[in-house]
């Protein structure tokens, strides 16, 4: 699929080892199979759009919290700053809310003290909201700004404001580089095969179910229930439960299952072992408790009901009624796991996808969205990007995984 572009590349490039754009990844390698999608290689170009010394950049970070955050502003800023000598990085504050003069927040210019030792910090030094901004009014404000280059970090719905920033900016005959930095903890994004925080988020997730099984087994009839983040895929549920190798139940979103053969399969497992530790994605048994599909929230977002306290207040409901004494230890460990600093991995992961949004905007191209596929980074259009959703496959090795771990009972998984 062909990456939008500005323009024609006007300035050469002083980085050395760049590439093609004729370069492509397919979007499925396997031998025989239809390869799908053909994306554009990421990587540095040898001619430029933008002429660096002329050129003024914007950082935005929206939505909810994911470890590595900060490495990302920090290595956009390092890559714009030394390798292009870009003249000015602007740090829009508050998520879209800062793009719009209305809000009062001066956006922050980053310097290398600015961004000294953030990568070290969970959380983002810009702040963060949610909910759309009015895209006129931003658009002129990167103009009257003279941005060229915007960054915009975060999920599904900060992508879609980004497209619409960039169609506007087109309207007006404004040439705004919007390159989009894929941010979600839940490993959702499509034509992205894991995205930065998310195996910081399996590490800390992972600690909390091993502490609530210590919690479990240190008590007769101890059950410890995990409720983990996944509005809509369970990667992290599914990650940690293999992790831990102390998890008993694992429930996700794409796994539907009927609430009494669970608790009897759970019945079976105290009875025999005397302990149990469970393990839930936020989403999963939403039909369960008659979530209501037309509620959002400011970001767009379906309004979950709350899985993890429906679930204790039936299972202690359940053993009360069966005569069974139990002891419950209830865990929503969800602003632990997401404000972390970021693991060894997830730097590395931030620092990469951070140097390869920097090359695909200097080179003119916009209304894309950095993808990571077969370990290669590539051009994804967001428009393309709207289009697909990542889900666990219930018929995949990560699933057979999760049930060989936990031994749970087929009938409800």
């Amino acid at each position: 699929m062909n990456t939008p572009t500005l323009g024609e590349p006007r300035f050469i490039s002083t980085l050395s080892h760049t590439i093609s754009d004729d370069l492509r990844i397919p979007e499925r390698i396997i031998i025989g199979a239809d390869p799908g999608e053909q994306f554009e290689l990421a990587g540095p170009r040898a001619k430029l759009f933008f002429d660096a010394k002329q050129t003024r950049a914007g950082i935005v970070t929206c939505g909810g919290l994911c470890p590595g955050l900060n490495n990302v502003i920090r290595s956009l800023f390092l890559e714009l700053h030394y390798d292009y000598g870009v003249a000015e990085v602007l740090g829009f504050r508050g998520g879209y809310s800062g793009l719009d003069p209305a809000s009062g927040v001066e956006p922050a210019t980053i310097t290398p003290a600015f961004v000294d030792g953030i990568h070290q910090k969970g959380g983002t030094i810009l702040g963060s909201s949610r909910g759309p901004v009015d895209i006129g009014r931003a658009v002129d404000n990167l103009i009257a700004r003279g941005v060229n280059i915007l960054f915009t970090v975060g999920g599904d719905g900060t992508q879609r404001g980004a497209h619409e920033l960039y169609q506007e900016a087109r309207k007006r005959g404004h040439a705004l580089a919007v390159v989009g930095v894929p941010k979600t903890i839940d490993n959702d994004v499509g034509f992205v095969s894991r995205t930065f925080g998310f195996f910081s988020a399996l590490e800390e997730a992972a600690r909390v179910l091993d502490c609530a099984h210590t919690e479990a087994r240190s008590v007769p009839g101890g059950i410890g229930l995990v409720k983990l983040m996944g509005r809509h895929s369970g990667f992290i549920t599914a990650g940690a439960t293999v992790a831990s190798q102390d998890v008993n139940f694992a429930l996700i979103p794409e796994v539907p299952f009927d609430l009494d053969a669970f608790l009897a399969a759970l019945k079976q497992r105290m009875l025999t072992k005397s302990h149990a530790v469970i393990a839930v994605a936020e989403g999963a048994g939403q039909d369960l408790l008659a979530a209501n599909p037309h509620a959002r929230d400011a970001s767009g977002n379906v309004r979950l009901k709350d899985i993890g306290l429906f679930l204790r207040e039936r299972i202690e409901a359940f053993f009360k009624a069966e005569g069974i004494p139990v002891v419950m230890r209830y865990f929503d460990p969800s602003y632990q796991v997401r404000s972390r600093p970021a693991n060894c991995e997830d730097a590395l992961l931030c620092d990469l996808f951070a140097r390869h949004a920097v090359h695909a905007a200097m080179a003119g191209k916009t209304g894309v969205v950095i993808g990571f596929l077969h370990e290669h980074f590539i051009h994804v259009p967001i428009e393309l990007l709207a289009t697909h959703t990542k889900r666990l496959d219930p018929a995949s090795g990560w699933w057979r995984s999760v049930l060989a771990a936990t031994g749970q009972p087929a009938q409800f998984a």
